[in-house]
């Protein structure tokens, strides 16, 4: 009865039918007040309720939801402080950079000349390889072949493998590779294939871009003269 748009008169001649009906039935008629309170509930809860989420920060926070209490606006409260995330920032700041991936590179000792190569394992693993190719001499990588071939000395991983670039797997992991390998093939110093590389125009551009950046004098880019 409570849900029908009654004006006050109709209101109060069904609550009598609804009185009689009860007494008819031999019912208390106090348990007419009870539905009128479920219906009263059902009311408030049929409109339309909006969730929003607040980062919580203490006694801000809730002098700001308490703006909402008696609105349709429900508030749930979120933290950036959770378990999962201190973890995740603690283990971001102690991972050893050779535990990523990405492109690296791996110079010489001798020479100087470079072995690069995008991986999407760690760069420690891919190292290790390297070293056993050339520990057991079996030519399996073109770093081991050079330095063999050449009589050349190697190191500690620490000292000749570089990291050029950091990221996951993906196009954009073999797009770096192949820049690099590129790069270092227009100036005649990678142990790579170099009868792979192809030509490939804007690996060109942003080649001629770096060799100009790298030739610019102070004075050229706008910088003041220091003695």
């Amino acid at each position: 009865m409570e849900t029908y748009n009654l004006n006050p008169q109709n209101k109060e001649k069904e609550c009598d039918k609804l009185k009689q009906i009860l007494r008819n039935n031999k019912y208390d008629i106090s348990i007419r007040n009870k539905f009128n309170n479920i219906g009263n509930k059902l009311k408030y809860d049929s409109r339309k309720t909006k969730w929003a989420k607040f980062t919580y920060i203490r006694k801000e926070t809730k002098f700001i939801t308490k703006l909402f209490k008696n609105t349709t606006l429900k508030i749930a409260f979120t933290t950036k402080d959770s378990i999962r995330n201190l973890l995740y920032i603690q283990y971001k700041h102690t991972q050893n950079k050779f535990d990523k991936c990405g492109v690296y590179q791996l110079p010489c000792p001798d020479c100087n000349k470079k072995y690069i190569e995008p991986t999407d394992r760690p760069f420690h693993v891919r190292f290790q390889e390297h070293f056993r190719d050339y520990k057991y001499e079996n030519n399996k990588f073109k770093f081991a072949q050079h330095l063999l071939d050449n009589e050349h000395s190697t190191g500690p991983m620490q000292n000749i493998t570089d990291i050029v670039h950091t990221t996951s797997k993906g196009r954009m992991l073999y797009t770096m590779g192949k820049f690099y390998v590129y790069k270092e093939t227009k100036i005649n110093n990678q142990m790579n294939d170099k009868w792979t590389v192809r030509p490939n125009i804007i690996f060109e551009t942003l080649v001629q871009k770096d060799t100009k950046t790298a030739h610019t004098t102070p004075q050229q880019a706008g910088h003041p003269h220091t003695a």
